[in-house]
């Protein structure tokens, strides 16, 4: 009988602490103003939620990652193997997975990162897909995207506006039935020193003056043009019809990075894919970056706007660039 993987539940996370928009008004009015509003005309963001000041990425990972396991009916030590995204880790090394496996109890799973920022969840999607296919030996795999990217942001910088935490999570595990279709993949490493961490690691190892210039946090150096998404993401998205052999038209749902709803509606509409067969949560949760396609896909099953036997596509694209798509025929979440 041929193998094949299946999302066979999801998870999310939001944290308690809410950072609204016009909270931050009060904070940057005075030294840019109009700032917060013509990011929230922008972006549709209206509000983001912060973790507390003593947590890490990995703790932030672990509620998505249990409530995951519990709506599957496994137990942590029935992981093979657990898939992390993330570009906000707890260490520059060890990976962040492999802390998430001790906090969570998963003594039985190996473990990886995924650091392909918002791209990571539908990489990690395909990664797992594959992993199950080609390995009898391993049966049930956890994915997880995860952000914590506000608490390596300067508080003064304005482009914490984006910044909202939360991790998403599913459990991935072989089927009778085809599940995962095809992936894609684009990249463009031209625009790396665009956004990002750029001192401690092996280009400028961190000291005292790159901390104290603030080069330890991340910065946007140079604006992304919008075209990057309004272009790659449909080119995404057609190859993986491509690559699955359906149409376009086939999807059922299409969920995206979740950091600019207007670009969400204007790629729909290129697609000629209907708006209601998209799902976003950029407005109430902020923009949560490689957690961000896990997240919307979790909010978008617990509201049954996905149903069993639905085609659905993820896009995520983050800072580097990367771009990645997975789609799926989901069964019964």
């Amino acid at each position: 009988m041929k193998r094949y993987a299946q999302i066979v539940s999801t998870g999310r996370y939001v944290p308690e602490h809410e950072m609204s928009n016009d909270m931050l008004r009060k904070r940057f009015d005075l030294i840019v103003p109009d700032f917060i509003d013509k990011m929230e005309a922008g972006s549709g963001i209206k509000s983001r939620f912060y973790a507390p000041d003593d947590w890490a990425t990995s703790d932030v990972a672990l509620p998505a990652a249990r409530q995951a396991l519990e709506r599957a009916g496994r137990k942590p030590e029935d992981v093979d193997l657990i898939i992390l995204g993330t570009d906000s880790p707890d260490y520059i090394t060890p990976a962040t997975s492999v802390v998430l496996q001790h906090k969570l109890g998963a003594k039985n799973a190996g473990t990886f990162d995924v650091g392909c920022a918002c791209a990571s969840f539908p990489t990690g999607l395909d990664l797992a897909a594959g992993m199950i296919v080609a390995n009898p030996s391993i049966r049930t795999i956890l994915v997880v995207g995860v952000y914590l990217m506000h608490k390596l942001a300067s508080a003064d910088d304005p482009m914490i506006f984006f910044y909202g935490d939360g991790a998403g999570a599913a459990v991935v595990e072989p089927s009778d039935e085809p599940g995962f279709i095809s992936s894609a993949f684009l990249a463009d490493g031209s625009y790396h020193r665009s956004w990002g961490i750029y001192s401690g690691g092996t280009f400028e190892p961190a000291t005292a003056k790159s901390v104290e210039a603030g080069r330890t946090q991340v910065r946007m150096v140079d604006r992304y043009p919008p075209e990057i998404n309004h272009n790659g993401w449909p080119r995404i998205v057609r190859t993986l019809a491509k690559n699955g052999g359906f149409a376009v038209s086939d999807i059922d749902m299409a969920i995206f990075t979740q950091v600019r709803r207007p670009s969400i509606e204007l790629v729909m509409g290129e697609l000629g894919i209907p708006l209601e067969k998209t799902h976003t949560v950029m407005e109430k949760w902020g923009y949560t970056g490689s957690a961000c396609v896990g997240m919307a896909f979790d909010d978008a099953v617990q509201q049954k706007k996905i149903k069993p036997g639905n085609l659905v596509v993820f896009v995520g694209s983050g800072v580097g660039y990367n771009q990645a798509g997975s789609a799926f025929r989901v069964g019964k979440l």
